[in-house]
């Protein structure tokens, strides 16, 4: 068995290495965090006969593993109802749920019907059900949460109404619904409502769904619906189909999430066979009341924006302790949200001068991306974006008219611009770039990060928090073959991210950065090659 380790900062240099080797089995992974325990059964699911790993064996913080096929070729081209089955020869949610219209397998290819449990007729069909009830067109719902979401046909057919949907489930005996809906281009990742919040700040999603997704919103005092309530925005709409919503023997379940949305004064717009759709209050006034769930707002001090490692909240999250209106139907609708300075920027000192400087200063970025750097954005080939560093979403909104989302990361230790984010009409996740991001391998076309060394170095001190190779080997893993990394740092930077591309073989070019643009910076730009063993 060959074995690197790459020694951290402390330990050694990150210039005293070549290429990354591989591991053969036996393979010795080395943990040091709790948490590594559930990323290893998720990584470990992925291997099928004939894929290797590709290792960096011991990091400061954490591990990553490199995942790639060496006996098939990978295949880019890719759409909302037809993939590839040799990218994902995942035959088993066919196998179950084919009846159902989820998916199946034809030829070559897995064909995608657009169906759900609660909808084998079709996602546009139940849109346009739930249409009749809610706004789903002309603008004013833009941000949407799908819970337990399958392959994401529901998500990826709101694309078409302009309404961004963040798709998530477990990995749970259907394993790879997740990894399909990502293969799809619709926007997703693996995550399950359990003892923590979810990665989003407080008053995000315009409408919250779940289709079937088996939540018990009831359990422990209405914990999980309290925690939906938190994220949901006032004005914002529940929708809730499946079990127990008029479900053969869950009469007592149905009649207590009806309590649970009584007591937190929901407007029962529609009941309509087994779907459920509940419109949210717009102020703090129906609590505290006397209720069998014994909710209670949440003392005046309480952040309901802090969710990054949080444990679930038992108290109701105070619609005022925004201090600005992001009532659905008083903000902008879109398109004109994305350009309006959205009040809860001021979370940064001076927030409204620094997003409209923001906004400036990417909008004359991208125009330089796109005619010096010969990018890909705005072609087919990229279909979906992740910005590591995204602060107020500069990057997403300067290429809002490229056929393509973005899925915009703010670091957890960080200015939370993440809710501004979410006022704009974009979409993100909270995270920590010490760790391993909840998404399968080969998930994205494009990735962008703006200042690569603040991700794993601690606010205000020159100390690493982590290592700088290991953020990049997941990265890479995250990475889909032949797609593209931009890379904007300090030069000395830039010549250290550069060795480590090179020995995870990516090919690279540095450029220098735009006219107009301050401070000392450089910008690399490298492509993952598709590669094999032989």
């Amino acid at each position: 068995m060959e074995r690197l380790i790459v020694e951290t900062a402390a330990g050694g240099s990150e210039s005293s290495f070549g290429k990354l080797q591989v591991c053969s089995f036996p393979f010795e992974l080395v943990r040091n965090r709790e948490s590594c325990s559930l990323i290893e059964e998720l990584l470990f699911s992925f291997l099928e006969s004939g894929e290797i790993l590709i290792c960096v064996c011991c990091f400061s913080i954490t591990w990553r593993v490199w995942l790639e096929r060496n006996s098939r070729t990978f295949k880019g081209e890719r759409s909302l109802k037809k993939i590839w089955h040799s990218n994902m020869p995942h035959n088993k949610i066919a196998d179950r749920k084919g009846h159902q219209g989820w998916m199946k397998q034809e030829g070559p290819h897995f064909i995608f019907p657009g169906g759900g449990t609660m909808f084998p007729d079709g996602a546009v069909q139940y849109i346009e059900k739930l249409g009749q009830y809610i706004p789903i067109k002309g603008g004013t719902l833009r941000t949407a949460l799908d819970m337990g979401c399958g392959v994401a046909s529901f998500g990826g057919y709101l694309l078409a109404e302009d309404i961004l949907t963040v798709s998530f489930a477990p990995r749970d005996s259907h394993k790879s619904q997740i990894q399909f809906a990502l293969e799809r281009g619709v926007p997703a990742f693996v995550a399950m409502l359990g003892t923590r919040k979810l990665p989003f700040p407080a008053f995000s999603f315009d409408l919250v769904h779940c289709s079937r997704c088996l939540i018990p919103f009831t359990a422990y005092n209405a914990t999980y619906f309290v925690e939906v309530d938190r994220v949901l925005r006032p004005g914002g709409y529940l929708v809730i189909s499946g079990p127990p919503v008029q479900w053969p023997k869950q009469d007592k379940e149905w009649a207590d999430l009806q309590s649970v949305a009584r007591a937190l004064c929901y407007e029962l717009i529609a009941v309509d066979g087994n779907t459920v759709i509940w419109k949210k209050p717009t102020g703090d006034s129906c609590l505290p009341n006397q209720n069998e769930f014994g909710l209670e707002l949440c003392s005046e001090s309480d952040d309901p924006n802090r969710a990054w490692y949080v444990k679930l909240n038992r108290c109701v999250s105070r619609t005022s302790s925004a201090k600005e209106a992001i009532d659905v139907g008083t903000i902008p609708k879109w398109p004109d949200r994305l350009a309006k300075a959205p009040s809860r920027a001021g979370v940064v000192k001076k927030g409204l001068d620094v997003f409209n400087a923001d906004t400036r200063r990417w909008e004359r970025r991208i125009s330089y991306y796109k005619k010096s750097l010969n990018l890909k954005l705005g072609t087919p080939a990229v279909r979906n974006v992740m910005d590591m560093n995204a602060f107020f979403g500069g990057f997403a909104a300067a290429i809002r008219s490229d056929p393509v989302w973005v899925m915009n990361v703010v670091p957890s230790h960080k200015p939370a611009t993440l809710a501004a984010l979410y006022d704009r009409g974009l979409i993100g996740v909270y995270h920590d770039w010490c760790e391993p991001f909840s998404t399968y391998p080969r998930s994205y076309d494009f990735i962008h990060v703006s200042g690569i060394e603040s991700l794993v170095r601690y606010p205000g001190f020159d100390k690493s928090r982590c290592n700088l190779v290991d953020l990049m080997v997941e990265m890479d893993r995250i990475l889909r073959p032949e797609g593209t990394v931009v890379i904007r740092d300090h030069p000395e930077v830039i010549e250290r991210v550069n060795r480590i591309a090179r020995a995870i073989r990516w090919t690279t070019t540095i450029h220098e950065k735009e006219a107009g643009s301050q401070g000392r910076e450089k910008i690399l730009v490298a492509t993952k090659s598709f590669w094999k063993l032989h």
